[in-house]
């Protein structure tokens, strides 16, 4: 018979601050709702307070309440860009909590932190990649970062860095706040969903955004083509800066639209029959904040063959089935897919043992990490199970 866990914050309330949740799909969003999906037996009561309109949709307003999963959304409007989103009724939102969690490094984060100088509320964040995606502004980024993002994470009792590249990071303007919790990734959602036989079919999942620099993908695509017309590529994700149909023109003029599939919004049980027909993970992203698409895809047992930003370089080092390749120049990443889909004919297991090397990953071990992190802010000692 399993004994219960006491986590000894039965009676904390918590309000978690994010900009963009569901009906948004994205990295961001799916680790805040893995999380306050987990809290809620373990906390007395858990909110989610994001802006109710989606950055990918602006036009849209969402509804102010709503119920998903079991928790309670409040949605607030905002003014401003999606770079710097300002949504001054977050205050009212989160007085009466015990904890207060902030999503990334934004309006948010800052706000919060300038208003805690005088009412002294408990708070903790998780960084998300910082505000560090491209390099765009990369001076004004610097010196943001070492005036007002190091004011401001001193009113935080502790800063959760989802990848070493953040804490790394994080460790320069707040050394003794910061601690390394990966993100937690659902590997049961798409687990053992890829074909199970070797195929030349390839796959990019994630946000239609410049920063993941599907252009290069396709580049890939045109490269693996002119040695062999066999190889394919699906495209899976939501509209960003770029879309479907910019995708598709890309790849007409590559001459590979014939070989490629644009998928658009697709529900997981979706994504799991393409991915019944690919063998490879590709991602060309400039950027990451921790990779927990990456994870999603080995659980499905998809070869990973990725641009070594920092965070896949990060994750490189904990798994050495992960294939990092330069996508600037598309020869040597097909050259990388080719050797690796020969390793994949000659060792059947290589597979499965792409599969259960993410276990690590589970949200078992990180929900744990974050009940810890919490008890520190709080100042709550002795949690021993029951």
């Amino acid at each position: 018979m399993d004994h219960p866990v006491t986590t000894g914050l039965e009676d904390v309330s918590v309000v978690h601050v994010v900009r963009q949740y569901l009906p948004n799909v994205g990295g961001l969003e799916n680790v805040v709702r893995n999380l306050v999906i987990r809290q809620k037996e373990r906390v007395r009561d858990v909110k989610v307070v994001t802006l109710d309109r989606l950055f990918a949709d602006p036009d849209r307003i969402l509804s102010r309440y709503e119920l998903i999963d079991g928790v309670e959304v409040h949605r607030i409007p905002y003014r401003g860009s999606s770079r710097y989103p300002v949504a001054p009724a977050v205050f009212k939102e989160v007085s009466g909590a015990d904890l207060v969690h902030v999503h990334a490094v934004d309006f948010f984060f800052d706000a919060l932190a300038i208003a805690n100088f005088r009412k002294r509320r408990k708070m903790v964040a998780t960084t998300h990649g910082g505000f560090f995606h491209t390099d765009k502004f990369a001076t004004l980024k610097a010196g943001w970062f070492n005036t007002l993002t190091r004011l401001s994470s001193h009113q935080y009792e502790a800063i959760a860095c989802c990848s070493s590249s953040d804490f790394q990071q994080f460790q320069k303007i707040a050394p003794k706040r910061v601690s390394l919790i990966e993100n937690g990734v659902d590997i049961d959602k798409f687990r053992d969903a890829s074909s199970q036989k070797p195929e030349k079919q390839l796959l990019a999942l994630g946000r239609f955004s410049s920063n993941k620099r599907l252009d290069r993908v396709i580049d890939l695509l045109k490269q693996l083509n002119s040695q062999d017309r066999e190889w394919k590529l699906d495209i899976v994700g939501m509209e960003s800066d770029l879309t479907k149909a910019d995708l598709l023109a890309k790849a007409e003029a590559a001459g590979v639209a014939c070989n490629l599939q644009v998928h658009v919004g697709l529900e997981d049980v979706e994504i799991r029959s393409v991915m019944r027909k690919c063998s490879f993970f590709v991602s060309a992203s400039d950027y990451e904040g921790f990779g927990l698409v990456l994870i999603e895809a080995m659980s499905a047992g998809l070869i990973p063959v990725v641009h070594p930003n920092d965070a896949f370089k990060g994750l490189a080092g904990q798994h050495d089935l992960i294939t990092l390749a330069d996508y600037s120049r598309p020869e040597l990443a097909a050259s990388a897919i080719t050797e690796r889909f020969c390793n994949l004919k000659q060792i059947p297991k290589l597979r499965q043992d792409i599969i259960g090397a993410v276990e690590s990953h589970s949200w078992d071990h990180v929900i744990e990490q974050y009940d810890q992190l919490y008890r520190t802010a709080l100042g709550i000692r002795g949690i021993m199970e029951a």
